[in-house]
């Protein structure tokens, strides 16, 4: 008894002297934990420390010097705090820090908390902030990855406001910046291995050296633009050998490439694929204005939809071509700077338009089949893929009569070519010059034939002339066939009845005397006729 008495005479006397006393925290308690000093006492847990701790837990078993803040010996009840004792040291430390505290001096410092933006790092009775950004000259996600809280680091005082108690600090501003060196240590064109440490949309960083990295931009990564993301060819932490492109030492940047190591398919292209020449490849993918074909490793031809068909207008390559189909082209171009290759499908084939003006002159004669009609003429193919027009002043329609009606669609005219333009792919056909190209025929027929004593004009031109031509004019006065073309036309006349042939080559035939006797013969012949066939 006489101990115990003499143990809270003790604790009284230190209280009364405002002295610490030393104590063991046996257990945890509500709202705090239990402190031996003699006698139990009680530590609020927020008398524990200037900041709140969340487990208290770890603390049992530890001893502290603690401040007896309450005192009342008859209820044995005595109430501690450590965070006093704490604050004091701390004051007294901060008196002393201040004193040698300054910008640009370096000190020592226990890391007392981390964030993930930096650590706070106790100075002596004051804190300063340790940004993320200043901890070292390399890349971190967290301040985690070199510092724990606990750890004593010398850190550089970058700014210091007296006035709020503010400091900022740093750690890497101790050590040599690396991008001084850049210059010497990376130049251009200088091959450089490092270890891929970001990937992006755009690209890939890559460390070179503590606090240097380097952009690897998705466009320099390979000469084969079908890739879509970096992460298609590399994964962090991939060693990779890339060239030095360009560097800016102010904004800390490197631009590498990695297909710089690499040879340039292009740089053979035009040897592998020279113009005119014939290859194969597998279409790729499909645009509005063509489409893409593989044909080996990073080299893609387009076929652009007007090299697809000499006579087609292709609205979208899918009408030709579809997605994996194999296909046969010609090469075009090579633009080895642009790093394009232009290919064919249709220059596999002969130009049909440029063979239409061999075969159908212009003054030619052929059958066609309508295909459509507008409201200015009719469309005939006259070969595949060979459309000409009939405008409506070359059909010889009769009053009334519409283009459908006379010819329907599919139905066979005969035309003849009155113009033609390759280069515009353009031809102008008519029904009318056909009929009367057909007519000057047959009375050139006519002429030739009864100059060796043959048949009469009807007996040549017969129904055919009648149908066709509904222009001969019989005079009982002058007895006159008058064919409707200028190249088949006839004066016969009561004082000289002669025959004058419709086109040149007949006149080269016969002479003017033989055309005199024949026309005269050719003349009773044919009123005999004209007279029997008006009696009939």
């Amino acid at each position: 008894k006489a101990d115990k008495m003499k143990v809270w005479n003790d604790i009284g006397k230190a209280y009364d002297d405002n002295k610490p006393v030393s104590g063991k925290i046996i257990s945890r308690i509500k709202g705090g934990l239990t402190v031996d000093i003699g006698v139990k006492a009680f530590l609020p847990g927020s008398q524990v420390d200037i900041r709140p701790i969340r487990n208290l837990d770890r603390l049992v078993g530890e001893e502290f010097f603690f401040k007896i803040i309450k005192f009342n010996p008859r209820r044995g009840n005595v109430v501690l705090s450590r965070r006093v004792l704490l604050e004091d040291e701390r004051e007294n430390k901060k008196e002393e820090t201040l004193k040698v505290l300054e910008e640009g001096s370096v000190m020592e410092g226990v890391v007392k908390n981390i964030t993930d933006y930096g650590a706070f790092i106790d100075l002596g009775g004051i804190d300063g902030l340790l940004h993320i950004t200043d901890l070292s000259w390399g890349r971190l996600q967290h301040p985690s990855e070199i510092i724990t809280v606990g750890d004593t680091v010398n850190v550089k005082v970058l700014k210091f406001d007296r006035e709020k108690e503010r400091v900022s600090l740093g750690m890497k501003q101790l050590t040599e910046d690396p991008w001084e060196l850049v210059s010497d240590r990376y130049p251009i064109g200088a091959r450089v291995s490092g270890t891929v440490v970001s990937i992006t949309d755009y690209g890939a960083f890559v460390k070179l050296e503590d606090g240097v990295e380097g952009l690897v931009h998705i466009s320099e990564m390979t000469w084969n633009r079908r890739v879509k993301h970096p992460s298609k060819l590399v994964d962090v932490g991939d060693l990779v050998e890339t060239q030095v492109l360009n560097f800016d030492k102010d904004n800390r940047r490197i631009s590498l490439g990695m297909k710089q190591v690499e040879p340039n398919p292009w740089d053979v292209v035009a040897e592998h694929y020279p113009p005119g020449s014939i290859i194969e490849g597998k279409v790729r993918t499909l645009t509005d204005f063509g489409a893409f074909v593989g044909l080996e490793e990073g080299i893609d031809g387009l076929i652009h939809v007007s090299d697809m068909s000499w006579t087609r207008k292709i609205n979208h390559p899918s009408e030709v071509v579809k997605k994996g189909d194999p296909v046969k082209v010609v090469v075009l171009s090579v633009d080895k700077t642009r790093e394009r290759l232009s290919l064919g499908l249709k220059q596999l084939s002969t130009n049909p338009w440029e063979q239409i003006g061999s075969t159908y002159p212009v003054g030619s004669i052929l059958t066609g089949k309508v295909v459509s009609h507008a409201d200015f003429g009719t469309f005939v193919q006259l070969m595949e893929g060979i459309e000409g027009l009939i405008h409506v002043s070359e059909m010889g329609l009769e009053d009334g009569q519409s283009a459908a009606e006379a010819y329907p669609p599919d139905s066979e005219v005969k035309v003849k070519i009155l113009s033609l333009d390759s280069d515009e792919r353009k031809v102008s056909l008519s029904i009318t010059a056909a009929q009367e190209g057909s007519s000057a025929g047959k009375y050139s027929s006519y002429l030739n034939n009864n100059s060796e004593g043959g048949g009469t004009l009807g007996d040549i031109l017969g129904a055919s002339l009648a149908a066709q031509m509904d222009q001969t004019d019989l005079s009982s006065d002058e007895e006159q066939v008058e064919p409707p073309s200028e190249e088949a036309r006839a004066d016969l006349s009561s004082d000289e009845e002669q025959a004058e042939p419709p086109s040149e080559e007949a006149q080269a035939d016969l002479s003017s005397d033989d055309v005199a006797a024949d026309a005269e013969d050719g003349g009773e012949a044919d009123k005999s006729g004209e007279g029997e066939s008006g009696k009939a």
